[in-house]
């Protein structure tokens, strides 16, 4: 897919302010782990994740997405009645109907003649959705759309507490489907694109490509979504085998993103790839042979923020100059299922707005450094 006429025009970004380390966590565990003798700091040791950012009890996805999206808006200078297409793209939603998306238009005041809908697609959500509205604006559908998510921890990360503390069946080996869910955090991200002309400086989508590798979609399943279910937000994973699989996948993808695109490797500038932990970016880099220094993490201060993950990455990345104009930029996205999407762009004057509750101080170089080491 080859989208010259679509521009990120900005990013929108709402951060919530409680923040639970990973040392709380353990303590919040302690009858786990003094039953099966644990070792204090196994967590962040094992993940590379020292905190993340949790919503307020009663906090619903449109909120704060109601939030990015009117961040985004304003710092694009782009009118609510020029948005063509609103979508809601995070694994959370308010309700399994309507869409999500449907407060999140009416509340940012969009116009009557709008896509309004919601996307799921794991930790692919965002970029999903950020290909459908390029494909909409290439097209000349619209001129501008919006893809919004928010991801919400608490309730997944609380079930999972009071789960593992209750089940005194659970072996040091039984444990280990639940460890992904612990690494777990929120966050919010909107994308907002426009035709060229609208964003002549902004930064241009050139090229996108999707790869499956859908043999392998038990490796990491949450509760039934289903009208009647007991909808218990617990989740299982199979760390070592998706990690290892998802990386041949990603693998795959770049090799093809590097075709259509005409790049190679030691061209790409800055790489962001999905933020789920130190292990799995080592390797997932020295598959893809790129380096370490020019590649963007959150991960060490929010976690797997699933979703926008990536998208929040990207944004932190130029809001802390890591990313600046003219670098080639190459977005990474992974996600069970399995299945890669990824964006090959040159970085332009993309607006970053949003309220970061302090989550710039903690990914400085220096702290960055030391937890991702």
């Amino acid at each position: 897919m080859h989208f010259p006429d679509v521009a990120l025009a900005s990013i929108g970004v709402t951060i919530p302010k409680a923040q639970w380390t990973s040392e709380q966590i353990e303590k919040d565990l302690l009858p786990l782990y003094s039953r099966l003798k644990l070792p204090e700091g196994r967590l962040a040791m094992m993940s590379g994740i020292d905190s993340r950012r949790v919503w307020e009890p009663g906090t619903v996805p449109s909120g704060p997405s109601i939030e990015s999206g009117r961040n985004a808006l304003e710092a694009a200078s782009v009118a609510p009645n020029q948005i063509g297409a609103l979508i809601h793209a995070s694994v959370c939603r308010d309700f399994l109907e309507p869409a999500t998306a449907s407060r999140v238009h009416h509340e940012l005041g969009l116009s009557p003649d709008c896509w309004v809908y919601d996307v799921s697609n794991a930790c692919l959500g965002v970029l999903n959705g950020a290909v459908q509205i390029a494909s909409m604006i290439q097209s000349g559908m619209i001129s501008a759309g919006i893809v919004v998510g928010t991801e919400n921890s608490r309730p997944l990360m609380e079930a999972t507490i009071a789960s593992l503390n209750a089940d005194d069946r659970l072996t040091r080996k039984t444990v280990k489907p639940a460890f992904a869910s612990l690494t777990i955090g929120s966050g919010s991200c909107a994308w907002l694109l426009t035709q060229r002309d609208l964003s002549p400086n902004a930064t241009i989508l050139e090229h996108a490509i999707a790869r499956a590798h859908t043999a392998h979609h038990n490796l990491c399943r949450s509760d039934q979504d289903t009208a009647g279910a007991g909808m218990q937000p617990l989740m299982e994973t199979d760390s070592e085998t998706l990690m290892a699989e998802g990386i041949a996948t990603g693998v795959a993808a770049l090799n093809e993103l590097m075709q259509q695109s005409g790049w190679s490797r030691d061209q790409i500038d800055r790489s962001v790839c999905h933020q789920v932990g130190s292990r799995h970016r080592i390797g997932m880099l020295e598959a893809m042979q790129l380096p370490e220094n020019s590649d963007s993490v959150t991960f060490p201060a929010l976690g797997n923020t699933g979703s926008v993950a990536l998208p929040l990455t990207v944004a932190a990345a130029a809001a802390t100059g890591e990313l600046s104009p003219g670098h080639r930029t190459a977005m990474l996205g992974i996600g069970s299922g399995i299945n890669s999407v990824m964006i090959a762009a040159k970085w332009g004057e993309t607006a970053i707005a949003g309220d970061w509750a302090g989550l710039l101080d903690e990914l400085a170089p220096s702290r960055l450094a030391a937890a991702t080491s």
